[in-house]
């Protein structure tokens, strides 16, 4: 067994995408069977600018090329969340006890049209406009801390 705290922390790139009514991007994992929605997020990779893997990851997870967004705000600092022990084991092959992540806002510039979630790699089977106070709620519980904080962090900007 595993010591979980002895396990690093995935580092990581997440979007907070508002379109110009100030709603956020959230799709829903197609890999969780929960009624759980999210913003983009995923991996940096090993020399990766954490911006750069920001612009990556939402082209990855929503067909929104960078020249359809600009970047309003960066969080001043990473933010931290732990799998659940249940789930150590079972995501990345067990190297991770969590993610942490470098968030970026950026405004979207483009029409809904500009939404492709049938990415090469798909990662959500559905999308939506949301109120950013719902966002907690929307998450799965072990990341609603970090999305609590994304709401402070970037409060200024979202209206």
């Amino acid at each position: 067994m595993t010591d979980i705290a002895s396990l690093p922390y995935r580092p990581c790139a997440g979007v907070m995408l508002i379109n110009a009514e100030n709603r956020v991007f959230v799709g829903q994992r197609l890999d969780s069977v929960m009624e759980a929605w999210q913003m983009p997020q995923g991996g940096i990779d090993p020399g990766e600018d954490p911006l750069d893997a920001a612009y990556r990851e939402l082209w990855e997870e929503t067909g929104v090329a960078r020249h359809l967004v600009d970047l309003v705000a960066a969080a001043p600092e990473e933010l931290l969340y732990d799998l659940p022990e249940d789930l150590v084991g079972r995501l990345w092959k067990g190297r991770w006890r969590g993610q942490r992540q470098r968030w970026f806002l950026f405004r979207f510039l483009g029409a809904d049209a500009d939404v492709n979630i049938q990415t090469a790699e798909p990662e959500f089977r559905a999308w939506r406009w949301s109120d950013p106070r719902d966002l907690p709620e929307l998450i799965v519980p072990f990341k609603r801390d970090l999305y609590r904080e994304l709401l402070t962090v970037f409060a200024p900007h979202l209206g």
